[in-house]
């Protein structure tokens, strides 16, 4: 089984999308990226932890590929816009893959420049490819929130 972490925005709808690509086992929203251990969601949302809202995707590597998660990460938000999407703006709000390995780091950074490459958007590709170093989950209320209001 693969992992990934992704933030691209409010973690609700990123994984709701994620949680629909075949093969996804599992996803977990929570915060990635910070510098404060178990933060509150009122702290992340102070935008002074260094968290970004994110999503944990386990996958079966049989159904999908690493690859195919980055693009679909790409195809689901707009990469373009700097600590925001849409109405949310924040540095909890950044586009971010923090990769789990080497491999993980190549295979993120080949997509972001095929993407430029091919001048997709209009502006430049802001989202960070960077390390994995840390993942909280999020309170319980956060999981599934979409399924949970209904929403599908």
């Amino acid at each position: 089984m693969g992992v990934a972490t992704f933030a691209a925005g409010c973690f609700w709808g990123v994984q709701y999308k994620l949680s629909k690509v075949k093969g996804v086992i599992k996803t977990t929203v929570g915060y990635a990226g910070g510098n404060v251990e178990n933060p509150s969601y009122e702290e992340v949302c102070s935008g002074e932890t260094g968290h970004a809202e994110a999503v944990q995707v386990f996958f079966d590597e049989k159904i999908v590929s690493y690859k195919e998660l980055v693009s679909v990460f790409f195809s689901i938000h707009d990469p373009t816009q700097l600590n925001r999407q849409g109405p949310d703006v924040g540095t909890q709000y950044r586009s971010v893959i923090f990769c789990h390995n080497d491999i993980q780091i190549k295979q993120a950074l080949e997509i972001k420049k095929q993407l430029e490459i091919t001048n997709k958007y209009k502006q430049p590709i802001v989202t960070e490819i960077v390390p994995f170093t840390n993942f909280y989950k999020a309170e319980e209320y956060h999981q599934d929130y979409f399924r949970k209001k209904g929403i599908d």
